[in-house]
């Protein structure tokens, strides 16, 4: 269960499951809540990517303001990913530009679900980084 994970890095407040308001079916992504900032903290650095129940899970601040990504501002497209490029080594090529909000890299499938070159997005927290 998700509370086992996370309460190895620290004291849990909350963990809120997103489903679908009819089928009660995950979404695929959750809010956890910790007690204090630093083991949120902690959790980012050694977790990102790790897998829960044979998911790579992408854990980052959350961030209310939907305003920010849907302005576009920092976000940049890379097309031609070679088929062995996962999120985490998106997020690892990337880093060194800035800071990194979120990233996500889009397998690519021929017709007959072959896996040819993918791409990806990586979102920026300034234009200044996605500049780089």
């Amino acid at each position: 269960n998700l509370f086992d994970v996370f309460r190895e890095k620290g004291p849990v407040l909350s963990i809120r499951v997103c489903r679908d308001s009819v089928t009660r079916k995950s979404l695929g992504y959750a809010y956890v809540n910790f007690q204090n900032v630093a083991d949120a903290e902690k959790t980012i650095e050694e977790m990102n990517f790790c897998k829960i129940k044979g998911r790579t899970c992408r854990i980052m601040w959350c961030k209310r303001d939907p305003s920010l990504r849907k302005s576009g501002v920092g976000n940049i497209f890379i097309k031609n990913l070679a088929p062995t490029i996962d999120n985490k080594a998106l997020y690892d090529t990337f880093l060194e530009f800035g800071e990194i909000l979120s990233c996500k890299v889009v397998p690519g499938e021929d017709k007959d679900g072959k896996v040819v070159h993918g791409f990806g997005f990586v979102h920026f927290a300034t234009q200044e980084a996605a500049d780089k």
